[in-house]
């Protein structure tokens, strides 16, 4: 570790702190604090002479950064995060509107019900949320789930935190580790050089997130309940469907497979290069049928018409349906593009480098580093996404010091890092207090606690399966 190094790293944790004094304390739009943090590294990088040591660099290798530069550098990394998961977002975007204005949702949870019994009407909430959390947001799946919430409560008997929390739960651990997401795609985006599989993150994504989860949820639940008491807020006024000549919910099996569709076409992307050879033109079929935009796209496709025409909509209000769920994620879209622009800040100003030696001077297993530094962004940002773009984009250069490491249980661990202690700088702490009628002491007992459950539980689950996986791979 050198003097300059140090430097670096305070520069780094100083434009951290300025993120979240811009973004808490004076209110400021996420992108501009972002912008803004970008521009406090750089210009210290400046000011340091720090030299660009970084080939993918608009400049030259051991060439001093200049001011000009830092633009170049934030600019490149906000369109090569885009140009990689935009097209994602919006897609699964798509995808998780029509599953709401279809009445799909209300129909898996009917469904769902009556499965599971009134008497595990826990593990039915949770199965829920990991059903409709996979391709929607958090914020859409809560909205979504949270009259089957209520409604359960009343029927069920049961203490409303019993089956709020594993809702919750499962939702949070959807969104943080699970493509499409943003994180998960923006992390993968950012070692696109070792070339992740994305079956794979969801294939790992479930095996940890689901044991994860049930911890976080179910469990924690019967702990919570003796320590918070909270009513259920009342129902929700409904839509209109009914409204509409000839409308009819889309069939149960219909709208699960309807969700399950870009899941299933990923899985063969995954079993084809497990098992085919790379030159095999079955394989290339299936992973080009199985790569992330197509799957998405076939998906909205057929849920155009399965959650959309089908059920009485017309071609036009599809259309809109559309439209309207772009419409609602262009600032996050825009927020995700700034991340990626701070981490190409952080990289190319030498910030990455130092981390680097900062994390062999501590000598940190890579997942748990990764993990630290995007606990740490979340922590002081509260937002999840930009904690995972931040730590990935600072640990891609850095890869190749750390041979053999499984780089999609890599993305998970960063992902679990993201989720840790959610508290008032995070926008889905206020959105859970709101949905679930909660103060905020009793959000801060509940929510907060669920998401620092998850984020340690699901590192610690992480690197016992990366340990074997590295057992059975030397």
């Amino acid at each position: 570790m050198t003097t300059q190094d140090w430097t670096l790293i305070t520069l780094a944790l100083a434009s951290v702190v300025l993120l979240v004094v811009l973004v808490t304390r004076f209110k400021v739009n996420a992108f501009i604090a972002l912008a803004l943090a970008s521009l406090l590294v750089g210009g210290g990088a400046v000011c340091l002479g720090v030299k660009e040591a970084d080939p993918k660099a608009t400049i030259k290798i051991g060439e001093q950064v200049r001011a000009l530069d830092i633009l170049d550098f934030f600019t490149s990394g906000l369109g090569a995060t885009l140009g990689s998961i935009a097209a994602i977002i919006g897609l699964g975007t798509m995808l998780g509107k029509l599953l709401a204005e279809s009445g799909g949702a209300e129909v898996i949870a009917r469904r769902f019900t009556e499965i599971f019994g009134p008497k595990r009407v826990g593990w039915c909430i949770m199965a829920l949320a990991i059903v409709v959390g996979l391709p929607t947001w958090m914020a859409v799946g809560l909205v979504l789930l949270l009259p089957v919430l209520i409604t359960l409560t009343h029927e069920s008997k049961q203490p409303f935190l019993m089956l709020a929390i594993p809702l919750i739960s499962g939702l949070s651990v959807m969104h943080g580790l699970m493509p499409p997401h943003p994180g998960p795609v923006a992390a993968m985006a950012a070692f696109k050089e070792l070339k992740p599989n994305m079956g794979m993150v969801l294939m790992w994504g479930f095996i940890i997130g689901l044991p994860t989860a049930f911890i976080a949820g179910p469990i924690f639940a019967r702990r919570a309940v003796r320590l918070v008491s909270a009513d259920a807020p009342p129902m929700p006024v409904t839509g209109n469907r009914d409204s509409i000549p000839g409308f009819r919910p889309p069939p149960f099996g219909l709208t699960l497979f309807s969700i399950m569709l870009p899941i299933f076409l990923m899985l063969l992307d995954t079993l084809a290069r497990l098992t085919l050879p790379d030159d095999s033109k079955l394989g290339m079929a299936a992973k080009f049928v199985g790569h992330s935009t197509v799957a998405l796209l076939s998906s909205v496709l057929f849920a155009a018409w399965s959650l959309g025409t089908r059920c009485g909509y017309s071609a036009a209000q599809v259309l809109k349906f559309t439209e309207q769920s772009i419409a609602s994620v262009g600032m996050t879209l825009l927020v995700v593009g700034g991340g990626g622009g701070f981490a190409a800040v952080l990289r190319y100003s030498g910030v990455a480098s130092a981390m680097g030696n900062f994390a062999a001077w501590l000598g940190l297993p890579i997942l748990l580093f990764g993990w630290l530094i995007a606990a740490f962004i979340r922590v002081s940002t509260g937002s999840a996404t930009v904690s995972i773009i931040t730590a990935a984009g600072i640990l891609a250069p850095l890869m190749h010091n750390y041979p053999g490491t499984n780089i999609e249980l890599l993305i998970i661990a960063i992902g679990c890092g993201s989720l840790f202690l959610s508290h008032l700088n995070d926008g889905g702490f206020w959105i859970v207090k709101d949905c679930l009628g909660l103060t905020v002491n009793q959000t801060l007992r509940t929510w907060t606690i669920t998401e620092t459950i998850i984020g340690i539980t699901g590192l610690l689950i992480t690197l016992c399966v990366h340990a074997v996986w590295q057992a059975f791979h030397h």
